[in-house]
């Protein structure tokens, strides 16, 4: 019978057409974990199972799951606008959302670029900081910095800058002029820290070595998550990233904030920008701003690079850059409900006050069976597990089956290594429950 017929369609198991990203294929359809339905805290399976949600999706879902404002926003939308054309047009909510998260933002970055996810918001930055030093008749200034560990989305930009070899060993020589810096995580030095880590700020200093090798006439930014998320939750090391903005001004090179993850209430405020104090040039976002709804992401710009493009004949176009999908409707009203949600329910503050909770909590997994370390920062936890001898990455895979199957909770894992990232909705109750949820797990596969 035809793949597209209703029969087929309408059977639950037929998975083989999907190529599922992220995930091996083969392992996920001999056993598939599917979810149905959400709400709040919970996913729900087909057979109505409630699952907690101890990840807020991938790192996105911090309002939680099918908020009844949001889900209204949304519909009203589609009835009443369903697309826009992006270019040479726009509709009133694009202004009006990018104007709120602007005010989000530290002073000084007021300027938003729309687009649809992070992968895309990094590679608007990037583009951004390349045409920036372009037109201002310093096209000589190429070459882009990321970071050892590093996660920049999946982009050929964002992997090159990025440094996490999984995600760039496959795709060739990437863009070329990039370098990067040293990861800031070391375990002997760092192992079980609350929060940002003592030792480490003067690994930013790597900068000026590179600065030295390259020269800074050639170089263009500097691009770096305020905590390092996808590789396992790599909190700053105390005064790291004030280090890395001086450097950088020193230089002339701009500072990309790649807060994709760390945006909208995940460290206890709008920004991480804003937790540490450091301003940098250009923050991405995406993930949090519709609180997983619709997808949508942005780089914010500081107004002098804004005001740099605005120049020659008004009726010539300033960036070519863009998507078709630029600041969707759906997505405008998606991410003015969420807003308004986070404001309503003070959901940043509320994640600040949680957050000496969630870390002892988090703690309170040490000394189980191969636990090597334990990283907390916000409402975010990175558990290392040891590896087995023979399968690298296995122990925390079957970690997250175990988790799902059994225990009714969604982890993430990477490599060895288990993340937490709970919607800011999370309660004091809840946070226990995902706690021993997890020592549970641990003990499962030990």
């Amino acid at each position: 019978m035809p793949s597209g017929s209703a029969t087929s369609a309408a059977v639950p198991n037929d998975l083989e057409s999907y190529w599922l990203p992220f995930t091996p294929n083969r392992a996920f359809k001999a056993a598939p974990r599917l979810i149905a339905r959400a709400k709040d805290m919970h996913y729900y399976t087909p057979d109505s199972r409630a699952v907690l949600d101890g990840t807020a999706g991938l790192w996105c879902t911090n309002a939680g799951h099918n908020r009844d404002p949001i889900v209204a926003a949304i519909r009203a939308q589609a009835a009443e606008l369903d697309y826009a054309p992006a270019f040479q047009f726009s509709h009133p909510k694009a202004f009006e959302l990018a104007s709120r998260v602007a005010a989000l933002a530290p002073a000084g970055l007021d300027h938003v670029f729309f687009c649809n996810s992070g992968s895309e918001a990094v590679d608007t930055a990037l583009k951004i900081a390349l045409a920036y030093h372009n037109i201002r008749g310093e096209g000589a200034r190429t070459r882009l910095i990321g970071r050892e560990r590093g996660y920049h989305g999946v982009g050929f930009g964002g992997i090159s800058v990025g440094g996490i070899v999984g995600n760039r060993k496959l795709f060739g020589s990437l863009l070329t002029g990039v370098d990067h810096l040293p990861a800031t995580y070391n375990r002997a030095e760092q192992a079980f820290s609350k929060g940002e880590p003592d030792w480490g700020a003067h690994l930013a200093d790597d900068l000026e070595r590179i600065v030295a090798l390259h020269d800074a006439s050639s170089m263009a930014a500097v691009i770096v998550e305020p905590m390092a998320g996808s590789t396992g939750v790599l909190p700053p090391p105390k005064g790291y990233l004030q280090r890395l903005r001086t450097i950088c001004d020193k230089h002339g090179l701009l500072l990309i904030f790649d807060e994709v993850i760390t945006g909208f209430g995940r460290l206890g405020h709008a920004f991480a920008a804003e937790r540490y104090g450091v301003t940098p040039d250009i923050i991405t976002f995406a993930k949090g701003v519709t609180s997983g709804t619709v997808p949508m992401g942005g780089a914010i710009v500081k107004k002098s690079i804004y005001d740099a493009f605005m120049r020659g004949p008004e009726h010539v176009i300033e960036l070519f850059h863009g998507y078709t999908y630029s600041a969707h409707p759906l997505a405008c009203a998606a991410g003015l409900a969420t807003l308004d949600l986070y404001r309503e329910e003070d959901l940043f503050a509320r994640a600040r006050k949680l957050e000496p909770v969630w870390a002892n909590a988090a703690m309170g997994l040490k000394g189980l069976p191969n636990v090597l370390d334990i990283r907390c920062v916000g409402l975010t936890a990175g558990i290392d597990l040891a590896a087995r001898p023979d399968a690298a990455g296995r122990r925390a895979y079957d970690a997250m089956v175990h988790a799902f199957n059994n225990e009714s909770i969604v982890i993430r894992v990477t490599g060895d290594t288990l993340a937490l990232t709970p919607p800011l909705i999370v309660s004091e109750n809840q946070i226990g429950e995902i706690f021993d949820k997890v020592a549970r797990t641990i003990r499962a596969v030990a």
